[in-house]
């Protein structure tokens, strides 16, 4: 039986489906509790959820009020499967995940050009092999792909248009949810990389069920998500890069704007391998000049230090805005973190207030699978909540 659509789901139903999405599998008693119902107004909405199979009884019976053992409430997770893809400036990495965002399936490929339609005739690549291996086809009893998400470095608008995408180089606006709905004959949703990133950890990761959470990237550039109220904040500026020019350090480096000091020109990859270039005299890789710095390497050694320091400072600066306690830091330049360890806690505590909980931050090796999860997330949202959000999806032409 393939479970019913989301979209056809009432307010109240479509609250008691989302709740065993989010937090299941659930105890009758736990998901009445939670959403302030009564026994016989959840036996009532969950009825047609259990009939349809969108919901199934699973796991241990527990003993309800009544004294009759019932099984909690879960989701059919495997029922329908999302293709999410992570752009970047030089390859796709692309995955299958479930609907609770479980990775069943991954593949990556080189980017032949970064015009909008070698990016498209990847992604159509990628996405048939994946389907491919799986046998994910619409056949009876066979998971099938429901929608696709794509993410990528940039401005997006309405889910749909890509407004700006520097590490592509496109300056004009791309429609790409509409050439990707059209080659991949699916919904197509597309998505800032870093919203999406932590869209993921809201709905299925670290952030789930916490009411504020900040999502730090280091790299090529400096990436910032939120989560405030238990909602992600959203806007047309989330793809700007905003954070990456806060200032950190008066005396520090000018970034390309002329900033002195800002997070860009004390912490993006290019920033710490250009200074470590021009005091070697030679060309340094980001990731030599960490090693340098490990091994106490006069030159690279302070340089580090001091981005380091400089990071510490960001992440107070965001828990301090913010009132966040809960951050995660990751990207391509993370390693900075373990490097610079010392530094890091010294420039976090040099403005934190001693008085302050302590911030909690979770160091991540870079991992673009995680960021094509994040991707499969807004596609799984987009399913999911319908026109409860504005999201750009779509059925393809002729569908």
């Amino acid at each position: 039986m393939t479970p019913a659509p989301w979209t056809r789901l009432s307010g109240a139903t479509h609250a008691v489906a989302l709740e065993v999405l989010l937090r299941g599998p659930l105890p009758r008693s736990e998901l009445a509790r939670r959403l302030d119902l009564s026994a016989g107004s959840l036996t009532r909405l969950a009825k047609p959820l259990l009939d349809s199979g969108l919901l199934v009884e699973s796991g241990t019976s527990h003993e309800s009020r009544a004294g009759r053992p019932t099984r909690p409430l879960d989701i059919v997770a495997d029922a329908h499967r999302f293709i999410g893809a992570k752009i970047t400036h030089e390859d796709v990495h692309a995955v299958v995940t479930t609907l609770r965002a479980e990775v069943v399936a991954s593949a990556r490929a080189d980017l032949p050009g970064r015009d909008p339609a070698s990016v498209v005739a990847v992604l159509r690549s990628l996405a048939a092999e994946l389907v491919t291996r799986l046998g994910a086809q619409p056949a009876p009893g066979t998971p099938h792909i429901t929608a696709a998400g794509v993410s990528l470095g940039g401005c997006v608008a309405d889910h749909a248009t890509v407004t700006g995408a520097p590490f592509l180089e496109w300056d004009d606006d791309v429609p790409l949810g509409a050439m990707l709905r059209d080659a991949l004959a699916i919904p197509t949703a597309v998505d800032n990389d870093l919203l999406a990133l932590t869209r993921a950890e809201h709905w299925f990761g670290a952030a789930r069920g916490r009411d504020r959470f900040a999502v730090l990237t280091v790299g090529a550039g400096i990436g910032y998500g939120l989560v405030v109220h238990d909602r992600v904040v959203d806007s047309p500026d989330a793809g700007v890069g905003l954070l990456g020019h806060f200032p950190l350090d008066p005396l520090g480096p000018p970034c390309p704007r002329g900033h002195r000091g800002c997070a860009t020109a004390m912490l993006s990859m290019a920033s710490l391998r250009a200074a470590a270039s021009v005091g070697l005299r030679r060309d340094v890789s980001y990731e030599e000049c960490l090693d340098l710095a490990a091994a106490g390497d006069p030159v690279a050694g302070p340089l580090v230090t001091a981005s380091g320091r400089a990071l510490g400072r960001l992440i107070a600066a965001v828990a301090n805005l913010t009132l966040t306690t809960e951050i995660v830091l990751t990207g391509e330049g993370v390693r900075l973190a373990e490097v610079a360890r010392e530094a890091l806690r010294e420039g976090l505590a040099y403005d934190r207030d001693p008085r302050a909980a302590d911030v909690s931050l979770d160091v991540r090796p870079v991992d673009f699978a995680l960021w094509a999860r994040g991707a499969a997330v807004t596609a799984i949202q987009a399913y999911v909540l319908g026109n409860r959000r504005r999201t750009g999806l779509r059925r393809p032409s002729g569908d």
